[in-house]
């Protein structure tokens, strides 16, 4: 019998910890951003409940702090050493500190516990400091210890957490091992085609340049992936993306309509072969035109749910795709 499609959802949920390196500052309109983001994430969730779509949330550990008490006695025993600065979510706030004691832009244990108690949703971790993984400077037992409290802030809230993305995709061969150490069973990498692989500066415009064409014309077919192409001899499971989702933008009528037709495409052809389609995104891309995105993603929602009833396409978690080709 031929395997069925699957459908995977990937949220890189941050806030401004994922954008304090570009977005040094945070004046009115970035308030604004990030408020319109937290709005919208209530709204995301019921989307999701309502057509009983499983996905899986990455969240900073962070997030999960009260308070700057909080965050203060939760700093990790090993701190980044990162060369640069900039990369330091620990730095940010030395120079620039907390925005009230229960800063909304740094702090949201309420949208955890939110998340929590949504149906399908999977609470994965984006580590505890956005830390990032190839950073020059940094070492394995400070990643470690970002880990560590990750995992300890999570199961205070009991979640388990089995699933991580890497910030900004600095995927590291070397730290897995600490990953399995932890009880993560799946990490999340890049599509598999050169200008999604992860260099410093090694042809950073070119990539930027085709990574961004790619989202609404087929500049290079990126390579259909199915479930028996991924590795399951040793843990955690590496489950690759396969397309970022790129906010709606105003004046823009011709690409969010290419990018909307490239998306629903994809997922029919992974629909009818029986492959895998892993779609990302980060919950602040809705910050700027909320209502636009959510009406984009009930778009794709309700595909999905047209190819499940067609063709049978399943939806799963990361948690629970890395279980169901453990168990096959």
């Amino acid at each position: 019998m031929k395997e069925k499609g699957i459908f995977t959802i990937s949220l890189d949920f941050e806030l401004h910890w994922g954008c304090f390196q570009n977005m040094k500052t945070i004046n009115a309109p970035e308030e604004q951003y990030f408020i319109n983001t937290r709005n919208a994430i209530p709204q995301m969730l019921n989307l999701f409940a309502a057509s009983e779509i499983h996905v899986t949330w990455a969240a900073v550990g962070m997030l999960y702090c009260k308070n700057i008490s909080d965050w203060e006695k939760n700093k990790p025993s090993l701190i980044p050493t990162f060369q640069n600065k900039n990369a330091s979510a620990y730095e940010w706030i030395n120079d620039h500190g907390f925005r009230g004691d229960q800063d909304p832009f740094h702090f949201a244990p309420g949208l955890i516990d939110l998340i929590k108690a949504t149906p399908f949703q999977e609470i994965a971790t984006h580590t505890y400091a956005h830390y990032f993984c190839l950073e020059k400077g940094q070492t394995k037992e400070q990643f470690r210890e970002d880990i560590r409290t990750a995992c300890r802030l999570a199961k205070e809230k009991d979640i388990e957490l089995k699933s991580l993305v890497f910030p900004r995709n600095q995927f590291n061969e070397e730290y897995l091992s600490i990953c399995n150490e932890f009880g993560i069973t799946s990490v999340r990498t890049n599509p598999d085609i050169w200008y999604w692989s992860y260099a410093d500066n090694a042809g950073g415009i070119m990539k930027r340049f085709f990574r961004a064409g790619d989202a609404y014309l087929k500049f290079q077919p990126i390579k259909t992936q199915y479930l028996k192409d991924i590795k399951t001899h040793r843990l955690p499971l590496h489950l690759p993306a396969t397309r970022l989702y790129r906010p709606w933008r105003p004046g823009k009528s011709i690409e969010n309509k290419l990018k909307m037709r490239r998306i629903l495409n994809e997922m029919t052809n992974a629909a009818k072969k029986g492959a895998y389609y892993h779609i990302w995104w980060h919950p602040h891309n809705f910050g700027n035109n909320p209502q636009e995105c959510l009406a984009e993603l009930k778009v794709i929602l309700n595909h999905y749910s047209d190819l499940h009833s067609k063709y049978g396409f399943q939806n799963m978690t990361m948690a629970e795709l890395t279980n169901h080709l453990l168990h096959q």
